[in-house]
């Protein structure tokens, strides 16, 4: 999916079609996926978020609302991409949710480390999963209050 006029609210960053397609409808059905861009690699999320390479064009200033992002990543893991992301005063308030089927404790210890906002191990139910995101986004996005 691709942004409505430049102002995106969650960056989805996974790999595996099935999940994002998920992700995405589970948004959709909670009429929470207007401005959902999905990035399948973390170098493209990197990309992306500093407006480099196919985002060069991108507005520095339009950051999203909330990333979800899975931790086993191509090109740069997830643990890299929430590095970079907590480490840069351009997006370290952004919030980050770690959405990923890992359930080891160094990953999740890992992720609280560099600044992650909520840890979430992927359910494996298909319900239980869309249930999830749904939430996810519900919270995100319609209760949380980000700095300003």
């Amino acid at each position: 999916m691709n942004d409505n006029n430049g102002i995106v609210e969650i960056l989805l960053v996974e790999d595996n079609p099935t999940d994002a397609e998920l992700a995405m409808r589970s948004l959709k059905k909670s009429n929470l996926s207007n401005n959902l861009v999905w990035v399948k690699d973390g170098a493209q999320a990197l990309d992306f978020l500093f407006c480099r390479g196919a985002y060069a064009g991108r507005d520095t200033k339009n950051i999203p609302r909330v990333i979800l992002l899975d931790l086993r990543l191509p090109k740069v893991d997830g643990l890299e991409v929430l590095r970079a992301i907590k480490s840069d005063e351009r997006t370290k308030f952004i919030p980050v949710v770690v959405l990923t089927s890992s359930k080891e404790d160094r990953d999740i210890t890992e992720s609280y480390q560099l600044g992650v906002n909520s840890y979430i191990s992927k359910p494996v139910e298909f319900d239980a999963f869309s249930k999830a995101v749904a939430e996810l986004g519900m919270y995100w996005l319609l209760l949380n209050r980000p700095p300003v």
